[in-house]
């Protein structure tokens, strides 16, 4: 089980370091978005790329985000039976919930897209919009994605396991109070004391 629980630790911080790094397309898409609105009201003209690079940051951010969000135990729940149960029992419904349903669908979802990622690749596939963006990056997100949600699906295994034989902590309490906004503030504000502490010392 010590193996297993160093492995699930591995996981957890890749995943840990990707959710860290995706907070930050949030603030990206927001200037794009905002810069691009600026730009059609004063130039009263706009860019197809521009557009699309939107819907690929959210793109990224909801796939690339979901080990993480599993992770924090921040993914939607409904507790309308699970809620009546004991910690050692949602424990039990949950490992059942990743062996018969998680890890399936991922898993499956995960191999039907590789195919059609090397054919974009392969093909150079390019948006049909005038100035759009190449295809395969943003459909590399999913099988991306997938994986990083099937690694934290068995690290959650792994600790849900360890709970109910004794080896470890409850994972279902949450990770955190605060979300992502509330850290994506905070390392704002921490980089930008850096830089201000940077000027000072020139």
């Amino acid at each position: 089980m010590s193996l297993l629980l160093r492995i699930s630790r591995l996981i957890d911080w890749i995943n840990e370091r990707v959710g860290r790094s995706v907070m930050w397309l949030v603030l990206i898409a927001v200037v794009i978005s905002a810069g691009n609105a600026l730009v059609r009201k004063l130039f009263n003209t706009s860019s197809n790329a521009l557009l699309e690079i939107q819907w690929y940051l959210f793109a990224a951010m909801f796939m690339l985000a979901a080990g993480y969000t599993f992770l924090r135990n921040e993914h939607v729940r409904i507790d309308i039976i699970t809620s009546r149960l004991s910690p050692r029992g949602q424990n039990i419904v949950d490992v059942i919930g990743i062996l018969l349903f998680m890890l399936p669908m991922a898993v499956l979802i995960l191999w039907l897209s590789w195919p059609i990622v090397m054919a974009s690749i392969a093909s150079g596939e390019v948006s049909q919009n005038y100035g759009g963006l190449i295809r395969w990056p943003v459909k590399l997100l999913l099988p991306l994605g997938l994986g990083l949600l099937v690694l934290q699906a068995v690290s959650e295994l792994i600790k849900r396991i360890a709970f109910l034989t004794g080896h470890g902590p409850n994972p279902l309490r949450k990770k955190s109070a605060g979300g992502g906004t509330e850290e994506l503030v905070a390392a704002i504000k921490a980089s930008s004391g850096k830089g201000a502490g940077r000027e000072g010392g020139q």
